[in-house]
């Protein structure tokens, strides 16, 4: 079992920067990957990127590559979302996921999220 809780979020202007956090508790040893999802009112979730546990690698979508950033901190069981360049589209309530281990490649946990709103 492994227990997800974002944090971080709130209200920034076209421009401005966001650092998310996801707090990651449980049998982390078991985790493969960690993603980071979005979804806006009215719209699917989405891709935002990815975090291999391991050996901290990233992937990102085309639309946030160069403005977000993952990374995660050990000794605190914590991955971040650094978001700068915000602009309005990037306006969603944000996930973190993980990806447990010999599990069949899927996001299997998930946290609440939290609203991320940039202003025009």
């Amino acid at each position: 079992q492994v227990t997800l809780v974002e944090s971080g979020g709130g209200l920034v202007h076209t421009g401005g920067s966001l650092r998310l956090a996801c707090g990651v508790s449980g049998r982390t040893v078991s985790i493969y990957r960690m993603g980071w999802f979005r979804q806006a009112p009215g719209k699917e979730r989405e891709f935002v990127g990815t975090l291999h546990w391991s050996s901290g690698r990233t992937s990102y979508v085309d639309s946030v590559k160069g403005r977000f950033t993952i990374s995660r901190d050990n000794a605190k069981n914590t991955i971040y979302l650094q978001m700068n360049s915000l602009k309005p589209e990037d306006t969603a309530v944000y996930y973190c996921a993980a990806d447990p281990i010999g599990r069949g490649n899927d996001y299997e946990y998930w946290g609440q999220g939290t609203q991320v709103t940039v202003s025009s």
